[in-house]
């Protein structure tokens, strides 16, 4: 591993803690607690954040996600196109993310960083200045690409962070 893949990886496993705290024994109730009607609730935005970085794993690995190949679509049972991912939702869609469980959350957001620490301890990871998107200026590397998703993914953590936070006030 190089440096760059190692830090990447540290990055993300930062992002699995994050999201363990912010999920680990909460019930589903508490899981789709909303500030008000229309913020995010942690299932929503753990739901979300691990989709983005599935899609954007697999889209760079060109490899099926772990949301279809490892049955977790049917799992969650959500209301929306096997695809989505949850960028754009309205406040009724976020709404629409309930009854999942924390095991079902972290299962999931395990099983992608599992294959993300592959990819990168795998040919990804020594391809990090591979162009990954074309439709930017400049292009997009796949290491630019993998710094957004740890971004992203670490702002909504911190946000499901908060959102247990006012739970546990609120109760």
């Amino acid at each position: 591993m190089t440096v760059a893949t190692e830090l990447l990886t540290d990055a993300f496993g930062r992002v699995k803690e994050a999201v363990h705290e912010a999920v680990s024994g909460l019930d589903p109730e508490q899981l789709c607690f909303r500030a008000d009607s229309r913020a995010n609730s942690i299932a929503w935005l753990v739901w979300h954040l691990t989709r983005i970085q599935d899609d954007h794993i697999c889209d760079m690995a060109d490899m099926a996600q772990a949301w279809t190949e490892l049955g977790w679509a049917e799992r969650f049972g959500l209301p929306f196109p096997v695809e989505a991912h949850g960028y754009g939702h309205t406040s009724q869609q976020v709404a629409a993310v309930r009854g999942l469980t924390a095991e079902q959350l972290l299962g999931y957001h395990d099983d992608v960083h599992d294959r993300t620490v592959a990819y990168l301890a795998g040919p990804g990871g020594h391809h990090l200045d591979r162009i990954v998107d074309s439709r930017w200026d400049p292009p997009v590397t796949a290491a630019v690409r993998l710094v957004s998703v740890i971004a992203d993914d670490l702002q909504h953590a911190g946000q499901a962070a908060l959102v247990r936070g006012l739970l546990q006030r609120h109760h």
